[in-house]
């Protein structure tokens, strides 16, 4: 547990921000698949992808995700294709975290995984062999890494593979990640209104880098936005034509009164006087970013109405229930469906004394929480170290930028 508070001063900062995890784990299986002798450069360091990255180094037939939600799934996927028998599981909160979407989907394209305790849910045996691949319909709103995970053993599959997709499509952006870096590794595909196609192929090795994180750029937005703007933020190894979807935060901050200034070396933040006064957006495409942005907005005192929120139940925790819970700790009324969205009518309540943040073993609580001690009196946080999950170097940039904590 740690106490954050502000100092009094933000500082002029210059941020090397984390690899992407997203582009990490996904580049480190295609790699895999096509054989490549070049190793991925700017790996992420955080916890998701040394676990993957052990595995894929491993000996053994036995691995465990941990609570790395994308190297469950796209082991999953993976091994159900290496010839072998395989054992995959992960920490208490992962093997409670439903897999049955991807497993179905695996078996009925010739693949052979069991549930080794509850059904539905990790741990798994998976029997690899060759996977004859074909036609599949899949809810549109389901975890976009079930459906790269797919993908990404899609051109090894006799058949390939076709995706149907029923109703809407839930972050694809993602998808749109996945088949992008699939690309990069010579894949071709089709992808027309709800319908994408992989045909049998072969993963050409190419040199690879992974782009800096957007989603860990997020706090830095939050922490300029809740400023008084006495300083610069610049955050190096960002580009404007970034694969990952995440970037639309320069176009949300700057409703939130926050410019992006890009230059050959990355990204500029200021903060600027124009600001909503009502924020409403679909987060159906970005929900990796709701919890940033409803922190800042309660704490700009900006009214919001939050929806396409539906996948946030099933991730590290419900994250719908955790930020109604820990807003309310800070005096905001804050509402909820208990399905896919999340408002605040700028109506307030008492604020709690003492208040200890509750992560519910979530790294974007505490990364979306933290900044608010720009806005408030210090707090505790407990499990601050969660946020190696993702960005490792967390804390130690809060302090280069003026935060404290003990």
């Amino acid at each position: 547990m740690i106490r954050i508070k502000f100092s009094g001063k933000l500082n002029s900062t210059i941020i090397n921000l984390p690899a992407s995890k997203s582009i990490s784990n996904r580049l480190l299986i295609i790699n895999a698949l096509s054989y490549s002798p070049y190793p991925v450069k700017n790996l992420s360091d955080c916890d998701d992808t040394l676990k993957l990255l052990a595995a894929l180094n491993s000996g053994s037939n036995k691995f465990n995700a941990g609570n790395a939600g994308s190297t469950m799934r796209f082991l999953t996927a993976f091994l159900s294709k290496i010839v072998g028998e395989w054992y995959l599981t992960g920490n208490e909160q992962m093997n409670n975290r439903p897999v049955g979407i991807l497993v179905d989907s695996i078996n009925k394209l010739g693949g052979r995984i069991e549930y080794v305790e509850k059904e539905g849910f990790p741990p798994l045996k998976i029997f690899g062999s060759a996977l004859a691949g074909g036609e599949i319909e899949i809810a549109g709103n389901v975890s976009s890494q079930f459906v790269s995970a797919l993908l990404m053993i899609a051109p090894v599959m006799e058949k390939g593979i076709t995706i149907k997709f029923k109703g809407l499509i839930t972050s694809k952006p993602y998808i749109d990640m996945t088949l992008s870096l699939m690309k990069q590794f010579g894949i071709e595909f089709t992808w027309e209104k709800n319908v994408i196609h992989v045909s049998p192929q072969e993963y050409c090795p190419v040199p690879a880098k992974v782009e800096c994180d957007w989603s860990a750029a997020s706090y830095w937005f939050e922490i300029m936005a809740l400023s008084n703007g006495e300083a610069e933020i610049f955050l190096n190894g960002l580009n404007k034509n970034s694969i990952q979807g995440d970037a639309i935060v320069t176009e949300l901050f700057k409703q939130l009164g926050v410019k992006s200034i890009f230059t050959p070396k990355g990204l500029k933040l200021e903060k600027t006087d124009s600001r909503v006064e009502y924020f409403n957006f679909d987060f159906t495409d970005y929900p990796d970013i709701a919890q940033t942005v409803s922190v800042t907005c309660a704490f700009l005192n900006i009214p919001f109405k939050l929806t396409g929120l539906h996948t946030l139940k099933i991730k590290e925790t419900d994250r719908i229930s955790a930020l109604t819970a820990e807003l309310r700790k800070f005096g905001f009324d804050i509402k909820n469906n208990n399905s896919d969205s999340l408002w605040w009518d700028g109506n307030k309540i008492e604020r709690q004394t003492n208040i200890c943040l509750k992560t519910c073993n979530d790294h974007r609580m505490a990364m979306a929480f933290a900044p608010a001690a720009l806005k408030t009196e210090p707090f505790l946080i407990e499990n601050p170290e969660v946020v190696s999950k993702s960005y490792p170097k967390y804390w130690n940039d809060l302090m280069k930028a003026g935060f404290e904590y003990s």
